[in-house]
C-alpha cells in the first residue's frame, strides 16, 4: 500500500493482555516515595498555611487606607504581583509609586520576619516615593486569635 510503505504495523509485538507484576510494584514504589519524601511544597508551592501576622493591641485603631500591598512571608522573599527578590522589589516600588498621587504601602509581614528586613523595605519604599508605609498587624483579641469580635 502506498500510504504505509514500510509495513511497520506487521512487525510490532502484540500488546500485552494484562498488566504484569512489575507494573504494580512500580506503582506501589511511587506511592511509597510520595508518602515518605513528599511535602506540600513539592506539589503546591507558594505561601504556606502557617503565615501569621503579628498581633498588637489597638491594631484596628491604627488602620488606614492603603494603595499598594506587599507580603513578606520570610526574609528576602516578597510577594506583590508575583514573587520578587530585593532588586525586583526596588523596581516594583519605583514603578508603583508613580501610579497614584499619594502612594501608601502596606507591608504584610509574617511574625518571624526580622525587624531589619522591615526597615529595609520601608526605606526602599520611602526612596521610591511612597508617602506613608504601614506595617500590618492583627488585633490581639481578634477572632483569628481566639477572642471575640467587637
Amino acid at each position: 500500500m502506498i500510504t504505509r510503505p514500510l509495513d511497520l504495523a506487521s512487525r510490532l509485538r502484540r500488546p500485552p493482555r494484562s498488566f504484569d507484576v512489575l507494573f504494580y510494584v512500580n506503582v506501589g514504589l511511587i506511592v511509597v516515595f510520595f508518602i515518605l519524601f513528599g511535602s506540600r511544597f513539592v506539589l503546591a508551592p507558594g505561601l504556606g498555611l502557617e503565615f501569621r501576622m503579628p498581633t498588637m493591641e489597638g491594631a484596628r485603631a491604627g488602620a488606614a487606607a492603603t494603595t499598594h500591598v506587599i507580603s513578606v512571608p520570610r526574609s528576602g522573599l516578597y510577594f506583590a504581583d508575583g514573587a520578587m527578590n530585593a532588586a525586583q522589589l526596588r523596581q516594583w516600588l519605583e514603578a508603583q509609586a508613580k501610579t497614584v498621587k499619594q502612594p501608601v504601602l502596606l507591608i504584610r509581614a509574617a511574625a518571624t520576619v526580622p525587624l531589619s528586613d522591615l526597615t529595609e523595605v520601608s526605606a526602599l519604599a520611602h526612596e521610591a516615593g511612597f508617602v506613608k508605609v504601614i506595617v500590618g498587624a492583627q488585633e490581639a483579641g481578634g477572632p483569628e486569635n481566639g477572642g471575640q469580635r467587637k
